[in-house]
């Protein structure tokens, strides 16, 4: 392949939550402020950037990784060295392959969870506002849903999966038990919240608060949840009626600060108060966590509930895996008939340069201007051209990557479509282009002629007059039969 994909990131194995905070690329995928530019070695690019994980998918050519990384750093007012030892690299298949299980959510921290296939076709959208995607983008990313949707309906990796928000919610009633005695209140009003929501409900959560920067998306999602709206500047006086805080806003900085949570524990007189993170950047000072009776867990602190969902789904993850191995081949194969489209073009090409000039030629030797004649000899140009060309096309396109590419040397080889030696297509061009000088056309046989000198040399062992002269050849007096003399000069024995 000319031209290799490459995948750099980093996610919750590499890198924890305050590293993937600081190399966060949250608000640099919008087209007014895209992090990853195209040109130099990224010919296409795609940024995803969630809680769990920050990669930058390209397709270019040379250096691409350092490109990818420089940029990467640049956004983030880092350097390199920094941001290089928590990263990690694919390239090409294994690129592919990993872009199709973070796709089919075998590589989340929540095994099957559905928010990542959102989060992916929502980097896509932007990624193609700002002009950043191509062809071979454009075609891996559909391929990515396609797998997606493929896993979650031939496996049951995504049956009865769990969330973020249900491992935060799970982790609440670990600590207080039951939930039918506290208040909640949820910061933020996305997929992540509403999913809090739920399962809170669900498990018998007395009241719930939420609040929002616009102020009307927090009351729609209190009222689903006959709940109570919170104005955002409202939050730290509303802390002190709830016991348990979830937030999970877009936010580029903290939005709680331990010297706002002081005033509240004093107004709670010290009741104990459970926070939990699932914000990346985070929403709460990790001081706050200094402070008596606070609970401050992060979005790493999930990991003991999610590895019970992951084993519990580990057979179904290892069909998943086949899917994806699958259709990672089937891209690979595609991209390699995509490599093999401009041998063909130029096959194309040279065939239908071929019938223009000989369709040309043939008009002025028979010294006719007959469109007529000219559109038949030019569909019989065509259907002798895709005859010839049905050998080497199908040639082209059979075998693996690895063959496609001998197949293309192959035929430029034979075509001279490489430049790199003058062909006998090339030379016959010079010959007739001789030929349209001045020179005389090279004698050609009818088909009869073979007939006729052999009958002619009958004629004279047999006869021994001068009418076996004759009968050996075709002239103006006596046509033969193939032409009836109308090629004068040109059929002769």
């Amino acid at each position: 392949m000319d031209c290799d994909i490459v995948l750099v990131g980093l996610n919750y194995r590499t890198a924890a939550v305050d590293v993937r905070e600081r190399f966060a690329l949250v608000h640099q995928t919008d087209p007014e402020n895209w992090a990853l530019p195209l040109g130099g070695a990224v010919h296409e690019a795609l940024i995803l950037s969630t809680c769990n994980r920050v990669e930058l998918l390209a397709m270019g050519t040379g250096d691409v990784r350092s490109q990818m990384l420089s940029a990467w750093a640049k956004a983030r007012q880092a350097s390199v060295q920094d941001l290089e030892p928590y990263t990690y690299t694919y390239h090409n298949d294994d690129a592919v392959r990993h872009l199709f299980s973070v796709a089919s959510s075998l590589d989340s921290m929540v095994l099957g969870e559905p928010q990542i296939l959102g989060q992916l076709k929502q980097a896509y959208r932007k990624a193609a506002a700002s002009h950043a995607t191509g062809v071979i983008l454009n075609h891996l990313l559909h391929k990515a849903f396609s797998v997606a949707k493929r896993v979650r309906t031939e496996t049951a990796v995504a049956s009865s999966a769990v969330s973020i928000s249900y491992a935060a919610v799970e982790l609440a009633k670990r600590i207080f038990g039951t939930m039918n005695e506290h208040r909640a209140m949820l910061i933020g009003a996305g997929e992540m919240a509403e999913l809090a929501a739920t399962h809170l409900v669900q498990n018998g959560i007395a009241e719930i608060l939420v609040s929002n920067r616009t102020y009307s998306k927090a009351e729609e999602l209190a009222r689903f949840y006959h709940g109570r709206a919170v104005p955002f500047e409202h939050l730290n006086s509303a802390f002190r009626d709830v016991d348990i805080v979830i937030t999970s806003t877009g936010a580029p900085e903290a939005i709680i600060h331990a010297k706002d949570i002081r005033q509240v524990l004093k107004a709670r007189r010290n009741r104990p108060m459970f926070f939990i993170d699932i914000a990346v950047p985070r929403d709460v000072d990790p001081d706050v966590n200094g402070l008596d009776n606070i609970y401050l867990y992060d979005i790493d602190d999930l990991k003991e509930v999610v590895e019970e969902n992951r084993a519990s789904r580990r057979g179904e993850a290892i069909k998943a895996e086949g899917i994806v191995e699958e259709e990672m081949v089937s891209f690979r194969d595609w991209l390699a008939r995509l490599n093999v489209q401009p041998t063909i073009k130029q096959l194309v090409q040279i065939g239908q340069d071929t019938i223009c000039d000989e369709v040309e030629r043939t008009m002025r030797r028979l010294g006719s201007t007959d469109e007529t004649l000219k559109e038949a000899l030019e569909c019989m140009g065509q259907a002798l051209v895709k005859k010839f060309l049905h050998a080497p096309i199908s040639y082209l396109k059979e075998g693996d990557s690895a063959e496609h590419s001998r197949h293309i040397l192959t035929i430029q080889q034979v075509f001279n479509l490489d430049g790199h030696c003058q062909s006998r297509f090339a030379q016959s061009k010079h010959a007739e282009s001789q030929e349209e000088d001045g020179l005389q056309f090279p004698a050609f046989s009818c088909s009869c002629t073979a007939d006729r000198a052999e009958s002619g040399e009958q004629a004279k062992e047999n006869a021994g007059t001068q009418e076996a002269d004759k009968a050996s050849s075709c002239s103006k007096d006596k046509p033969c039969t193939c032409c009836q003399g109308t090629q004068e000069g040109l059929c002769h024995a």
